[in-house]
């Protein structure tokens, strides 16, 4: 899921040490559309994890979702890592588009993180929150 988009990458000498992408995806909350920056794909090299080089990526990933978009949203089991950096955790269900209607997606509850932009809608962290179907990893 993180061919396209915007990368993000740290590279010393000419190797990456740290990446993350945004990928744009139609997510919904309340059944409301929001524009959203969907942060995929964040690692940074194993020998080099407790540098500060993620914070620093994901420092630049968050400016360019307030820039760029109404909301930001990633999936992570590594809360504290985000949090300290603006991200919150979603409450509410969670939801998969489909041409049936939404099917739940209970397995992602708990999991989902937003970030907030100064373009962002009113929302509250209880709503329902949506994507549209993909391959693979639907969240």
């Amino acid at each position: 899921h993180s061919i396209g988009g915007q990368h993000f990458v740290l590279d010393e000498d000419g190797h990456p040490i740290t990446h993350a992408s945004i990928v744009e995806r139609d997510i919904h909350i309340g059944g409301r559309p929001i524009r959203t920056g969907y942060v995929e794909a964040v690692a940074t090299s194993p020998e080099r994890e407790g540098a500060g080089f993620g914070s620093m990526v994901m420092a630049a990933v968050g400016d360019h979702i307030r820039g760029a978009f109404e909301l930001g949203v990633l999936g992570t089991g590594r809360h504290r890592f985000y949090q300290r950096l603006g991200w919150e955790r979603w409450e509410g269900q969670a939801f998969v588009r489909l041409d049936g209607g939404p099917v739940r997606t209970p397995d992602e509850e708990g999991y989902l993180l937003v970030l907030r932009t100064p373009t962002s809608p009113p929302f509250d962290l209880t709503e329902p929150i949506s994507c549209e179907w993909r391959p693979g990893d639907v969240w």
